[in-house]
């Protein structure tokens, strides 16, 4: 909650400067610095798990379709709703459902790539949009994980997690699934954390 509620408020910070002051370029080399800074910290989080070898390992075949059943799902209601959202577009919309909870990546990646076809205020009211859905995603996961994992199982609660179930949520998922469930949360996050920065690029550049 501390670390949402900081996303937040350097969120609000960033409003308040960009409203007072023209900072447009700067803004703009500076979100480019932050998405280097996010891709190489991707990269050293995946290598730098010492137990990931051994969690890969001890994952079965099928538990690969738990990822491919939380893009599908995802990207199929994301299409589903986008009609009811006035002024996005349904790419538009599943770029921002592309994020699976990774907030700070996704609403970065999105405003950066939308800039160049849709114009900077549309990206940056896209990605304010991609952070704050991706963030209410996190939340409300963390919320509803006793009614998930009791009614709907220990797999909808990993799906429902998106990335986060490989670190935020995991102390989550397996104090209400057990820690038997650990492998298949570490796998699917670290698969859909490496799905998010392809399918965000793959969406707005349609």
């Amino acid at each position: 909650m501390r670390g949402t509620l900081s996303v937040l408020g350097s969120f609000a910070v960033g409003c308040l400067l960009g409203y007072c002051f023209d900072m447009r370029q700067t803004a703009h080399d500076i979100s480019m610095w932050v998405l280097y800074a996010l891709m190489f910290q991707v990269g050293i989080g995946l290598g730098a798990n010492k137990d990931l070898k051994a969690i890969l390992s001890s994952v079965r075949p099928s538990t690969l379709l738990l990822p491919v059943a939380t893009v599908s799902g995802t990207l199929l209601l994301t299409a589903l709703v986008s009609p009811l959202l006035s002024g996005w577009s349904m790419t538009d919309c599943m770029a921002v459902g592309s994020g699976f909870a990774y907030y700070s990546l996704s609403s970065v990646l999105i405003t950066q790539l939308k800039e160049a076809s849709a114009g900077l205020q549309v990206a940056t009211e896209l990605g304010a949009i991609a952070l704050l859905a991706n963030i209410f995603r996190e939340m409300i996961t963390l919320v509803a994980a006793p009614i998930l994992s009791r009614y709907l199982g220990a797999k909808a609660l990993i799906s429902a997690a998106g990335v986060t179930s490989m670190d935020v949520l995991l102390p989550t998922i397996v104090s209400r699934s057990g820690s038997g469930v650990m492998p298949a949360a570490v796998v699917h996050g670290v698969l859909i954390d490496m799905s998010v920065p392809v399918l965000v690029t793959f969406f707005c550049s349609l």
